[in-house]
């Protein structure tokens, strides 16, 4: 704890356990993870840094994840748009997808990596996408389009309260509200 907890001044640490669903010792942890993610001689500045978004993806626990792309996209506030991540990024990352973090987080954000077009809906476009990012990328596993098309108008015709042909923020909250699994399954630990 040493090496990392010197690197990381006490109040920071303190700020951090304010803003975030963190606790001191995931917080710490974060860091060490993060600085490793570094080259050697930026290690010491990591709270300036950025990491590459193909290093954030080297993470065990981002490599399997379907929606690793979308989940950068949405974190990182990089001005460059690449994707990349602050040690600050990272962390909204690790806490959102904490089990301290609270339904309402978690439902917003999910639904902000789902968009993909970033147009504040997800359209058919959106669900199909999501679909597949779900289903895989294989023919074997890729549905056809009349399953495709099916699965989307069942998804909008117990989902879309308006009938807009789209799911807005409050209409995905509504629904990730009745999945009693959601926030559990909604989650990186590290």
């Amino acid at each position: 704890m040493g090496g990392s907890a010197s690197l990381l001044p006490q109040e920071t640490l303190g700020e951090y356990q304010e803003l975030t669903f963190l606790s001191k010792q995931e917080i710490l942890l974060a860091y060490k993870r993060f600085s490793e993610l570094l080259p050697k001689e930026e290690r010491e500045n990591a709270c300036s840094a950025r990491v590459p978004k193909s290093q954030i993806l080297t993470l065990p626990e981002l490599r399997a994840n379907p929606f690793q792309h979308r989940i950068c996209r949405v974190f990182s506030t990089s001005d460059d748009r690449d994707d990349s991540m602050s040690f600050e990024d990272f962390l909204d990352m690790l806490s959102v997808f904490s089990d301290s973090a609270t339904s309402d987080i978690k439902s917003h954000y999910a639904f902000r990596i789902f968009d993909f077009d970033d147009d504040g809906t997800l359209d058919r476009k959106d669900l199909e996408k999501l679909v597949n990012c779900l289903t895989g990328q294989g023919e074997e596993s890729r549905l056809s389009n009349t399953e495709m098309e099916q699965l989307i108008r069942n998804i909008l015709e117990e989902s879309d309260i308006d009938k807009d042909g789209t799911i807005n923020l409050a209409e995905f909250q509504h629904i990730v509200s009745r999945s009693p699994d959601f926030a559990s399954s909604f989650k990186i630990v590290l």
